[in-house]
């Protein structure tokens, strides 16, 4: 456990907020939010996406994503979509907002046993929880990141001979279409009903789900980079026999995208780390100055699935 969740636990949320400098402030908040989650709602993500990610940000419409991780290559490819009639070009998902529709999505089939995830009210309700207002600029973010994952190809291609490919396909197979407007809030019809993920993706993550923390996902749904390290963490941690040292290079090519060189990418790893340590008291990350050294650690949420 660190520091931060010591002073939390030790004084309180308030007396620690006054202990640390002004830009700490919001880890303290962080940290105090999870250690006071006492209903411990469960998060799945598949494998693959602890060790690759999506892009931060917005790449041209036209251009495939390909992003290396330990032991397995993600590859993803824009798509189109009929929409009003027309053929349109939707460019790779990118961002926060698209990792927390596949968490949803990910979770939801999990729990359930089926690749068929119903939306409506039940995924308006997921992210009033997770802190999300869908209306305007918000409803529209996450319209876009739908169609974008709809229409994408994804592949995950793991070492070795044996090995899983995914040799073709996406995430979802189909229904994964927000409605133009909002519609009767009554009812809490923004996305149709039903959404059907493809089947070679659903059985993937059926053998490997990672279980996340949900009230730690909420944490962090506007830091695309700690929610990636947060789900990086969750699978390598319990994991782990003994201590692994994960020097610069590694982690500059994992999560180094959009940064030119590795002077600038360190200061915003580091940041970013911060954040992700304080959705996950368990833990146990050491800062070398070649890279981090990771200790075995208790998972996030050590319930298993109902």
């Amino acid at each position: 456990m660190g520091d931060i969740h010591r002073l939390v636990i030790e004084h309180g949320r308030d007396k620690a907020r006054a202990l640390v400098r002004p830009e700490e402030r919001t880890l303290v908040d962080i940290a105090a939010d999870i250690l006071a989650d006492e209903n411990q709602h469960l998060g799945i993500t598949y494998s693959g996406f602890c060790l690759t990610s999506l892009p931060h940000k917005k790449l041209a419409d036209d251009m495939p994503w390909e992003k290396r991780g330990h032991q397995v290559t993600l590859l993803v490819e824009p798509g189109r979509l009929k929409v009003n009639g027309k053929m349109k070009l939707f460019g790779v998902p990118y961002g926060a907002r698209a990792r927390m529709i596949l968490i949803y999505l990910q979770t939801q089939a999990v729990r359930t046993g089926r690749r068929e995830v119903e939306l409506g009210r039940s995924m308006r309700d997921w992210l009033t929880r997770m802190g999300i207002s869908v209306g305007g600029e918000t409803f529209r973010g996450f319209r876009e990141q739908s169609l974008r994952i709809s229409a994408c190809s994804l592949k995950f291609f793991w070492d070795g001979e044996d090995a899983d490919v995914f040799e073709k396909g996406g995430i979802v197979k189909r229904g994964l279409i927000f409605h133009d407007a909002l519609g009767d809030d009554r009812q809490g019809t923004l996305w149709n009903d039903v959404v059907q993920l493809d089947e070679t993706f659903f059985q993937a993550l059926r053998d490997h789900p990672v279980p996340l923390l949900e009230e730690a996902v909420r944490q962090l749904k506007d830091r695309s980079l700690s929610l990636d390290l947060y789900v990086w963490l969750a699978y390598r941690l319990h994991s782990l026999s003994r201590p692994q040292p994960i020097f610069w290079p590694s982690l500059y090519a994992q999560f180094g995208a959009g940064y030119d060189q590795m002077k600038h990418f360190k200061p915003r790893f580091v940041q970013a780390l911060q954040y992700a340590l304080a959705a996950y008291p368990d833990a146990k990350v050491e800062p070398a100055d070649d890279g981090v050294i990771l200790h075995p650690s208790r998972p996030p949420i050590a319930r298993l699935l109902a």
